[in-house]
């Protein structure tokens, strides 16, 4: 695949996948077309032939993997993991108001979202809604508005004056996005809404009365290129969908394929625990079925390495002193590898070098990154399974600008880069992925 022809199919994943239940949907679609066998956790897996597969969990949660034909007896997995859900907006259960003839959406918000680019921006609505006909079992299936149905519009400034000095977001108060304009008393049923939409995608879904639903706003306008060069991209989600789509084409597109494994992980956002988090028991559970024996299994996970793959902060040219002065990451100059002290980020000395030598095979040049001392520093799944499993890990990323933004900025070679390295890393031989230890 050509660089444009990567970036290409890196909008139209990114711009499909509004909620983790799309990304998760349109992470199968692409396995599928590539062989890949879908697993479900409430079967036996007992006599799994040589050859990739994959499990989801939550329908937000994925786990895909190749095994070869000694499935059992290599002691090497190449494992890399990222997250498919973003900061935003979540619908809430009874979330119609009515206020002076407009129809407003009762929201929470989702994660550590930048509040402020939400303001006068075209949304939509999608999700995963659950449903059932009269006396029948409980179903679901996906929906998306795919159209502008929300606005949440800002305040004048001339009823503000020092919205531009002193500005705070009340979250309760201020994030409420109007839908519809009546002039009748009262609010419309919100299900029934929905119903027209599930009919509207789902046909079969006649006579269905929905039972309830997980659904999240998102904004309409899709990812563009921009800058005079087309330098740069934009858009929502890249943070860390664009990672999801590079861990997928990667994997996928590996040949020979080798032992290797992909984790796309839901609620990171949120701290991760739940069922389909880094910090539930998703990807223990499926190594425990992949290798029972607990000594073997062990010794996998020893001299294996996991790569964990979310987006790294480039340094802001208007903002360049919130960086550390020696540790700048530039935009289209590579992946990032993470460094944190206090373990923030999974990242050793030992991890680090290990992803250099392959970034190196791959010809893609590399970047580091450390917060500075008097600012906090975030996190990824990378510390999470690096502490439940045991296993090797090293925490990269492309850079970026305005993480948890609504529209977010990233270089437009980063992404091509991403995937030669990750390509590199799923085809290594099995001694150029193991960690060594002091002679």
């Amino acid at each position: 695949m050509l660089q444009n022809d990567y970036l290409e199919d890196l909008f139209s994943y990114i711009n499909q996948s509004p909620t983790p239940f799309h990304v998760v949907a349109n992470s199968a679609t692409m396995l599928k077309a590539q062989g890949f066998q879908r697993l479900h956790e409430s079967g036996s897996w007992q006599q799994i032939a040589p050859g990739s597969y994959f499990v989801i969990r939550n329908d937000s949660s994925l786990i895909a993997f190749t095994l070869t034909d000694r499935p059992h007896a290599g002691l090497h997995l190449r494992m890399a993991g990222a997250h498919t859900d973003s900061p935003g907006l979540k619908v809430k259960p009874n979330p119609l108001q009515f206020r002076h003839t407009c129809l407003q959406l009762g929201v929470e918000i989702y994660g550590g979202a930048l509040l402020a680019p939400w303001f006068d921006r075209d949304l939509s609505i999608a999700g995963r809604v659950s449903w059932s006909r009269e006396g029948g079992p409980l179903q679901c299936n996906l929906i998306d508005f795919q159209r502008p149905v929300a606005t949440i519009p800002s305040l004048a400034i001339h009823l503000d004056r020092e919205v531009n000095t002193k500005r705070t977001i009340d979250k309760q108060t201020d994030l409420v996005p109007l839908v519809m304009q009546s002039f009748e008393a009262g609010a419309p049923d919100f299900k029934t809404l929905l119903n027209a939409q599930l009919l509207k995608q789902h046909p079969t879904a006649a006579g269905a009365e929905i039972m309830d639903y997980d659904l999240f706003l998102y904004d309409t306008q899709p990812l563009s290129q921009v800058g005079f060069n087309n330098e740069f991209i934009t858009g929502s989600r890249l943070d860390n969908l664009l990672s999801c789509h590079a861990l997928l084409t990667a994997l996928t597109q590996t040949a020979p394929r080798r032992d290797s494994l992909i984790v796309l992980n839901d609620h990171e956002e949120v701290g991760s625990v739940s069922t389909s988090g880094a910090q539930g028991p998703f990807l223990k559970n499926v190594l425990e079925r992949l290798l029972p024996n607990p000594e073997h299994r062990q010794q996998v996970i020893a001299h294996s390495l996991f790569v964990s793959v979310d987006n790294a902060h480039a340094v802001h040219p208007n903002f360049a002193v919130k960086h550390d002065p020696d540790h700048l990451p530039l935009l289209n100059r590579g992946p990032v590898i993470k460094m944190n002290a206090n373990q923030r980020y999974a990242t050793t000395g030992l991890t680090a070098g290990l992803f250099r030598l392959v970034c190196r095979k791959a010809g893609v040049p590399c970047q580091q990154f450390v917060m500075r001392n008097d600012l906090a520093c975030g996190s990824t799944i990378g510390p999470l399974t690096a502490a439940e499993l045991g296993v090797a890990t090293v925490d990269i990323g492309i850079p970026q600008l305005g993480m948890h933004s609504i529209r977010e900025t990233a270089g437009h070679l980063d992404p091509w880069y991403l995937q030669l390295a990750m390509t590199a890393f799923f085809s290594e031989p099995d001694t150029a992925i193991c960690c060594p230890e002091i002679a």
